[in-house]
């Protein structure tokens, strides 16, 4: 079969045992296509000092977290939740780095005790913040700055996080004068220094430009005596969803290697998408096929609470159908029962279909799930992981009576 309408890195016989014994809408996930990206990273990496810390936010389910984990992985987190779902699958916490904008007393507090190996810090008041619960706790903190290089990522105005107008990181002209801050509080220790451009990027330009501008600064910092261990380049290589062309991770790493090359600094990578998107499908029946005046609707039984990305970014994914028909396709909207017009998984997609056909959703591994919600109290998906052509459940579809739990009638 062509690229477009595969199934890799599933068989068709396995999709429909999954979804026989676990229903739909249900999430399956490739370990051999997680750990072959994994090692992809790690090969191109060889001899160069690093750490890759796979962002946590991409996919968050214990047993990718755990599959990670047994590889080496570090982790990147931006929430204390996070960093608890890491500890609970084994993962490392001196291979944590802590990110986000938002770090509330008791999840910096918890990562103290947990001893991670960083913490990206994005404001002057966090460094305040940080300094004295570590002075609290009679410990010494360690920190790097998430610098804004203000580089155009080319990417989704929503994911791009490397611009003057963005919440992340401290601005670029501020790094030198905080970089003199962090030094000269008590509780703090310099380790690196951190910037993050954005998501789904499909040229190298812009990590190499971020690059320049963050190593300029660690240059200007060694004048001033301060010294880094490590730079952290974040994530954000993008995969194939469609028709894009995103760079081969062996021509990514060696433009940065390049740039990198006789300085002794340690490189930290959070790939999350790159690790997991393309690993993942989301499974779906179609429920009713509804013909109108403009447009004829595959209604399916997964919804924009399952797969949010469409609804959010316009992302495209590739739906194709697990058994396909002998027929000539036809245009259809595949879409959601949820009660919103947004709520669509594909526009315009040239399929023959039936009610009761299994479909796949290809490129669902990362910020699926992740995103899922219960919105029209519709219970969260399954999940399964295929171990050495195995499916194995990972997470139990959610029952109404969950929905439930945590709330109380007034008397």
């Amino acid at each position: 079969m062509s690229f477009a309408t595969s199934l890799l890195p599933f068989d068709a016989d396995t999709l429909t045992l999954i979804a026989d014994r676990w229903d739909t809408p249900c999430y399956v996930y490739d370990a051999r296509t997680l750990t072959d990206n994994y090692l992809r990273f790690e090969q191109a990496l060889t001899n160069q000092p690093h750490q890759l810390c796979y962002a946590v936010k991409a996919n968050p389910s214990l047993a990718i977290l755990q599959l990670f984990a047994r590889l080496g992985a570090g982790f990147d987190v931006v929430s204390g939740g996070e960093l608890q779902r890491v500890v609970a699958a084994g993962g490392d916490p001196n291979k944590v780095v802590f990110s986000g904008v938002g770090k509330q007393t008791d999840e910096i507090a918890l990562a103290l005790s947990l001893g991670i190996h960083c913490f990206n810090v994005e404001s002057e008041s966090e460094l305040y913040r940080i300094n004295r619960i570590a002075g609290e706790q009679g410990q010494h903190a360690p920190v790097s700055l998430r610098v804004n290089p203000d580089v155009d990522a080319k990417t989704h105005p929503y994911i791009s996080t490397g611009l003057k107008s963005n919440k992340f990181g401290v601005a670029h002209d501020d790094a030198l004068r905080l970089y003199q801050l962090a030094a000269s509080l008590p509780h703090l220790v310099l380790r690196g220094i951190d910037c993050h451009i954005g998501s789904q990027l499909t040229e190298i330009a812009p990590f190499v430009d971020a690059l320049d501008r963050v190593l300029s600064l660690v240059d200007a910092l060694a004048e001033y005596g301060i010294v880094l261990q490590h730079i952290d380049l974040g994530g954000g290589l993008g995969i194939r969803y469609h028709d894009e062309t995103p760079p081969h991770v062996e021509a990514y790493i060696a433009a940065l290697r390049e740039r990198l090359a006789g300085r002794g600094l340690t490189l930290l990578l959070e790939p999350g998408r790159a690790l997991v998107g393309n690993a993942g499908v989301l499974l779906t029946r179609v429920e009713y096929l509804k013909p109108g005046a403009e447009k004829q609707f595959a209604v399916v039984d997964a919804a924009m609470n399952d797969l949010m990305r469409p609804a959010l970014y316009g992302a495209y994914h590739d739906i194709v159908a697990v058994h396909p028909r002998d027929e000539a396709p036809q245009q259809w909207e595949i879409v959601g029962p949820v009660c919103e017009t947004g709520d669509f998984l594909g526009h315009d997609r040239a399929l023959a279909l039936a009610e009761g056909d299994l479909l796949a959703i290809k490129s669902a591994g990362a910020y699926g799930m992740s995103m899922s919600s219960q919105y029209n109290t519709r219970p969260r998906a399954a999940e399964v992981l295929v171990l050495a052509g195995q499916p194995v459940l990972i997470r139990q579809r959610e029952s109404i009576a969950s929905l439930f739990e945590n709330e109380r009638l007034p008397d």
